[in-house]
């Protein structure tokens, strides 16, 4: 028999191994690792990030950009790039963008793109908030007035967008809107001496919704960099120190491989139920099917859809700057319609129903808050369909007392009543405790008592008992 397969060295290294047996041991031991891990990989180049604000910024936007700041790694990213075009939108949802901005270990700029863009309003206080702020050729920055929600339209001047106001001097008029105002000058400057950039201008446009181009704003040290695309972006920012966390970083950017990062089925599905037309049509699909499962216990589908409508309405207004007395009267028209259908009070709920409605759905949403109103063709549309409701409603009510009203005067036939009232050949006669209209042959005396021998329509035709 052959002896098993050896795994013993050749013949010519058994003399150095039994001479130096650790060290020959060590030596293949480290031969066999390097072979097993091959060539070391090379380093995978850094990124930059870019994340598109595109509309009002509002809970889907902030979100959005909170998400992927937190999600972001240091060691793979070298900058995230907002390149954002806004007309505005919510403070509570610019402050969460904002202190997510302050926080990240990354250095994040702004970059108002296309041409054309604007960073009005919020985006203002975001592009301050940012290591470095940039624009592109022919946008604007600016107009970063507060709203306030819910004033009247005859009281201060406070929307977002209401251009270069020439008198500087002026202020507002109550004392809420002067805390507002305030409050707002002192945060945007603070942000400005965070990052070195114009504070006056910056307060200016708080209090006098200052707005200027790109050219402008970059003489006025409003904007680090005017920029064509984000790779041009990415050239002329390299090398500079900017604050990062609160530290002095120096940004390598030149080499960067640039990554657009999409908003995700989350997001888009935030963005389209906090929209104030589609949370005001569901939260109407909400109330109508609940309360048309009240009226047709066991219907089911209406209450499902109705609740889960409902649910998903109050979860988006839950995030949306509304007006409760205008969403009270929205609900309290939607209730006087659907207790007109179960009274049957032939018009007097059903048309307070519909003033109420109506004026609620006007208040319900600040229409001075941009891409934030509720559409007048929403309105229209949903006035339409409540009264196109309510005039079915109405007619099913009609046609059922009809019906009712001439059974039971088939089951009078015969029947002896009062007379109450005459004039001439008609009157109003009480027979079995109700008052009906009736006509004779001939005039008839209060008090006289009357036979029911025929009916005429909805009217009864008596003669003497």
């Amino acid at each position: 028999m052959h002896p098993p397969p050896s795994c013993a060295p050749g013949p010519w290294l058994a003399p150095w191994l039994a001479r130096w047996p650790c060290g020959a041991a060590a030596l293949l031991a480290a031969a066999a690792a390097m072979a097993a891990l091959g060539p070391p990989a090379a380093a995978a180049p850094k990124q930059a990030l870019v994340l598109d604000i595109e509309g009002a910024i509002g809970p889907a936007s902030a979100d959005y950009v909170v998400r992927e700041l937190a999600a972001a790694k240091p060691g793979e990213t070298g900058l995230i790039v907002l390149r954002m075009n806004t007309p505005g939108g919510l403070d509570t949802s610019m402050r969460l963008m904002i202190g997510a901005i302050l926080a990240s270990p990354i250095p994040v700029a702004t970059y108002v793109a296309p041409q054309g863009a604007r960073a009005a309003s919020a985006g203002t206080y975001i592009a301050y908030a940012c290591a470095i702020a940039a624009m592109a050729p022919g946008t604007n920055i600016g107009a970063a007035t507060p709203v306030q929600i819910g004033a009247s339209p005859g009281g201060p001047r406070t929307g977002q967008d209401k251009g270069n106001d020439k008198d500087k001097s002026a202020a507002p008029a109550d004392t809420e809107t002067r805390k507002m105002v305030n409050d707002a000058a002192a945060y945007i400057r603070s942000l400005a001496e965070l990052n070195g950039r114009n504070a006056d201008w910056a307060v200016d446009a708080v209090r006098t919704a200052a707005s200027i181009p790109a050219s402008e704003a970059l003489k006025l040290r409003v904007i680090d960099a005017i920029a064509d695309d984000v790779p041009d972006l990415l050239r002329k920012i390299d090398g500079r120190t900017v604050q990062v966390a609160g530290r002095p970083a120096t940004l390598a950017t030149a080499g960067l491989a640039i990554v657009t990062v999409a908003p995700d089925w989350r997001t888009e599905f935030l963005a389209i139920i906090t929209d104030p037309n589609v949370a005001f049509i569901l939260m109407l699909v909400g109330v109508y099917g609940l309360i048309f499962e009240f009226l047709n216990p066991g219907a089911l589908a209406p209450g499902l859809i109705g609740t889960i409508s409902l649910v998903v309405a109050l979860y988006a207004l839950n995030f949306l700057p509304i007006n409760y007395a205008g969403a009270g009267l929205v609900l309290l028209g939607a209730v006087l319609l659907g207790a007109e259908a179960h009274i049957g009070a032939f018009g007097a709920l059903g048309l307070g129903g519909i003033a109420a409605f109506v004026i609620g759905a006007i208040m319900m949403f600040p229409a001075r808050v941009p891409g934030l109103a509720l559409s007048p063709w929403v309105i229209a549309e949903a006035v339409a369909i409540t009264a196109g409701l309510f005039l079915l409603v109405l007619g099913v009510l009609f046609r059922s007392r009809r019906r009712v009203a001439i059974a039971a005067m088939r089951a009078l036939l015969g029947a002896e009543g009062e007379a109450l009232s005459w004039q001439g050949q008609q009157g109003r006669i009480r027979i079995r405790g109700e008052t009906w209209r009736a006509r004779a042959a001939a005039p008839l005396r209060p008090g006289t008592r009357v036979k029911v021998i025929d009916r005429d329509d909805r009217v009864l035709v008596v003669e003497p008992a």
